[in-house]
């Protein structure tokens, strides 16, 4: 290692946007299947695909970011 580079408030704004894009996503997700579920009177199966819909999403982007964070930290 060839010293310290990392900053600690990079590492809490980090920590922070992966908490609010995980929540985020996972919520439009839910709402989302929630409202498409009273449209078409079909109660849990909207439901469970925007949850499952906006889980993926959210650790798919919570992944890339941690690439890019780490990627960026090692020049």
């Amino acid at each position: 290692m060839h010293g310290n580079k990392r900053n600690p408030m990079k590492a809490m704004a980090l920590m922070t946007t992966i908490t609010s894009q995980l929540v985020g996503f996972i919520l439009i997700g839910i709402f989302g299947g929630m409202w498409l579920d009273e449209r078409s009177h079909l109660s849990p199966l909207f439901l469970v695909i925007g949850l499952l819909l906006g889980l993926f999403v959210g650790v798919y982007t919570t992944i890339s970011l941690i690439k890019r964070y780490f990627k960026e930290n090692q020049l």
